[in-house]
């Protein structure tokens, strides 16, 4: 199976972490990922992603939201990854309050992580809901960005 690092998050996302049939064992969710087709590098890179995305989580502080009325100025590198639909994309989720700036951040940062040079708007998007899943106070953006994924619109923002 010829997958990237995004499709093994998705499927651990869409099979364990949104149901309750996660396996208590890492080395047993790891099994089932490479029974699933995941070849093991690309297992080993989405676990180790998520670790650090679930580490910067767990340091960050709200220093950000005296900048709600700044503008995010994207760095050659990014720009070079993260192209303008994704850039604007992640503008109108800033604008209609589904990302804060430091969930803003924890996305282009996790973007930039990926081992991919072909990142999608779509790719994002998945990380935007990976990125809100933990966060305390973000349910309501999390279940927007969950509509906005599965069925292209969310019922209401705000």
């Amino acid at each position: 199976m010829n997958e990237n690092l995004i499709d093994v998050l998705i499927f651990i996302y869409e099979n364990y972490m949104d149901t309750e049939n996660q396996p208590q064992d890492q080395i047993l969710l790891e099994e089932e990922l490479f029974k699933a087709g995941f070849e093991k590098e690309e297992i080993k890179k989405a676990f180790d992603w998520l670790d650090e995305l679930a580490w910067r989580q767990g340091s960050i502080t709200d220093a950000a939201s005296s900048t709600r009325q700044s503008s995010r100025i994207f760095t050659f590198e990014e720009q070079q990854r993260i192209d303008l639909e994704t850039r604007g994309m992640l503008l109108y989720l800033e604008q209609t309050g589904i990302l804060d700036p430091v969930s803003r951040e924890l996305v282009i940062e996790r973007a930039m992580a990926l081992d991919t040079q072909d990142l999608t708007a779509d790719d994002v998007k998945w990380i935007v809901l990976l990125v809100l899943l933990n966060q305390p106070g973000q349910e309501s953006a999390f279940a927007l960005m969950e509509e906005l994924i599965y069925n292209g619109n969310p019922e209401m923002l705000h």
